[in-house]
C-alpha cells in the first residue's frame, strides 16, 4: 500500500527534516550500541528497520558494517533517508502491513512506535507482526518498542498518569547529540 491513507503521513509532511532535531532522536548511536549487544549482531548480517522515519537508525548501522533496508509509510522521510551517504543503506516506502519479505534478513527492529502501535484497526498489529516474522531467518532476532496503554494505568501512581484526562506526567532523560542526558 503506498497510498496516503495512514494517518501519519501528514504528520510526517509536517514534520520533515526537522523531525531529526527533536530530543527524543537524540543518543542514536547509544541506541544502536544497546541494539548491537542486545542482539548479538555480526558486520555484515542483513537488517530490516520498519519505520525507520528519516533512517537515524539505519544509517548508524549501516555506518558499522550492517546491510540495512529501512521501510516507512512516510514519502517524506524516505526522501530525506536517501540522501545520506550510506551507500549500504537502502530505503523504500512501504506499509508495515504488507511486509513481502520471505526469510531475508537476519534481524528485524521495529523501533520508536514504527509501524507497530501506531495502527487504527484491531489485528492490524498482529499483521505487522506475521510480516516481520515471515522477514526473518530461522534464528532471526527482533527488537520491537510499543507504547503500553494499561502499563501506564496500572503502574505508574496518579500524580503521573491521569487516566481522566489522558495525559501521562513523566520524567524523560534527554540526550544531547554527544550522548551527554540530563532529566
Amino acid at each position: 500500500m503506498t497510498d496516503r491513507e495512514h494517518w501519519f503521513e501528514e504528520i510526517a509532511d509536517h514534520l520533515g527534516s526537522a523531525y531529526d532535531r527533536y530530543a527524543h532522536t537524540k543518543g542514536t548511536v547509544q541506541e544502536v550500541d544497546h541494539l548491537v549487544a542486545a542482539l548479538r549482531l555480526k558486520r555484515g548480517e542483513r537488517i530490516l528497520d520498519v519505520g525507520c522515519g528519516t533512517g537515524r537508525h539505519s544509517l548508524e548501522l549501516a555506518r558499522r558494517g550492517f546491510e540495512v533496508h529501512g521501510i516507512d509509510i512516510s514519502e517524506r522521510f524516505i526522501e530525506i533517508a536517501q540522501r545520506s551517504e550510506f551507500a549500504s543503506a537502502t530505503f523504500a516506502r512501504a506499509d508495515a502491513r504488507s511486509l513481502a519479505f520471505d526469510a531475508e534478513f537476519d534481524a528485524v527492529v521495529c523501533l520508536c512506535q514504527g509501524a507497530f502501535g501506531m495502527m487504527t484497526a484491531d489485528g492490524e498489529d498482529d499483521v505487522v507482526v506475521a510480516g516481520v516474522a515471515r522477514s526473518l531467518r530461522p534464528g532471526g532476532r527482533l527488537a520491537l518498542s510499543a507504547f503500553n496503554a494499561y502499563y501506564a494505568v496500572k503502574y505508574h501512581a496518579d500524580a503521573e498518569f491521569d487516566a481522566d484526562a489522558g495525559i501521562s506526567h513523566e520524567r524523560t532523560e534527554i540526550r544531547s547529540e554527544s550522548g551527554a542526558s540530563r532529566t
